[in-house]
């Protein structure tokens, strides 16, 4: 990792009851990067996304986002301190219109000042949200909803968004604009933790990645050389 770690992860346990969800776990992530988690469905992905997120309360272990320790912060306090989340399943407000949901991610104290002007960044990366800004957000496509999901996100101004199976649903044209889409905002300097079902896609965009397997990173390396490495290929590309 060249990139100095905006966000560093130790020791993280999190535990579910008397379950182990998250044992030991330590990783870097390092500012203006694409870093990838890839595993087997109930490995431990998304807990980790919500520990890192403040929505679960880790036992034991530090998240330090430039630094600072923000373990056990509540979620809202997290968001305004620059990391932001595009949830598994979008999560948008299905009553509300596309732009009232924008104007809920924009209710973060961060991004209050320049709600106008995200919001017009939002529209201008998706055109199509703009033509329906008065629709209900519910009776729209699973694609354009995804595309509400990350347009909320960035009315906070995230530093970093952790994206949680982004292509979930989707049709493989509108995966290919969504994963375009996180590599435009990686280019424009947002930091991206990507889980995500596509391992392949995954690992191609990612710079740097880790396995999680029950709870524990058991592997990391580039992109590149988790895509040639042997237990990667047969376990997670069908190889």
């Amino acid at each position: 990792m060249s990139a100095a770690p905006i966000l560093e992860v130790r020791d993280l346990d999190l535990f579910y009851g008397d379950a182990a969800a998250l044992e030991d776990v330590a990783l870097d992530v390092g500012a203006g990067e694409i870093v990838a988690i890839i595993g087997a469905n109930g490995a431990g992905k998304s807990s980790l996304i919500r520990t890192i997120h403040g929505i679960e309360k880790p036992r034991r272990g530090r998240i330090l986002f430039k630094g600072q320790d923000i373990a056990g912060w509540p979620s809202h306090r997290v968001a305004d301190l620059g990391i932001g989340q595009v949830a598994e399943g979008r999560q948008i407000f299905a009553g509300l219109t596309v732009e009232e949901n924008l104007d809920v991610g924009g209710f973060l104290p961060r991004g209050r000042a320049t709600r106008a002007r995200n919001r017009d960044r939002v529209y201008a990366l998706f055109p199509r949200l703009a033509e329906r800004r008065g629709q209900h957000a519910g009776t729209m496509s699973g694609g354009e909803q995804q595309m509400l999901a990350i347009g909320r996100c960035l009315m906070g101004e995230p530093e970093l968004i952790m994206f949680d199976e982004p292509s979930l649903g989707l049709a493989p044209a509108i995966v290919q604009e969504v994963f375009g889409i996180i590599e435009q905002l990686n280019r424009d300097g947002i930091t991206v933790i990507l889980v995500e079902q596509n391992v392949a896609v995954s690992l191609k965009l990612a710079g740097r990645a880790y396995v999680l397997e029950n709870g524990r990173i058991v592997l990391s390396g580039t992109g590149q050389e988790l895509l040639d490495h042997e237990g990667v290929r047969q376990a997670y590309l069908g190889m």
